[in-house]
């Protein structure tokens, strides 16, 4: 009975080991990160739509779920919820993990620099810039 315990046990951990993601925001550095943020900052902000919707609140949230923003069909059916492994993935292949995305960016390929972006994007959910974010990119000067 002990051997047969012990065999399920080593199994449910190699299991785990396997289906592990490769990279995580929590091996990521977010200073290094926040050096990588500029390529996104392209499309999103972290406290505004722009092109991209906002990062802050992203993770937990669904993918596709930020209200008043124009999703592609394919994220809004992706089903997915936005952790470190599912951000991992997609941004490795964005086009592959969500076919028909609107996202038309290639990926970010290094694991480092997406753990490190993750991690970033972790630390800046809790900054006071994401406190209370507003759905709109603030006003330019001038603007009224």
């Amino acid at each position: 009975m002990r051997a047969a315990v012990r065999a399920l046990a080593g199994a449910a951990c190699a299991l785990t080991i396997i289906a592990a993601p490769a990279s995580s925001g929590a091996g990521g550095d977010p200073k290094a990160g926040e050096a990588v943020y500029p390529r996104c900052a392209a499309c999103h902000a972290l406290a505004y739509d722009r092109t991209g919707p906002r990062h802050c609140g992203l993770f937990g949230r669904r993918a596709g779920a930020v209200p008043g923003f124009d999703y592609s069909v394919a994220m809004q059916r992706s089903r997915i919820v936005w952790s470190e492994a599912t951000l991992d993935r997609f941004l490795a292949d964005p086009l592959r993990t969500v076919p028909g995305t609107a996202m038309g960016y290639a990926g970010l390929k290094d694991p480092k620099e997406r753990a490190d972006l993750i991690a970033y994007l972790e630390e800046a959910g809790r900054s006071t810039a994401c406190a209370s974010p507003s759905r709109r990119r603030p006003a330019e000067a001038g603007e009224r």
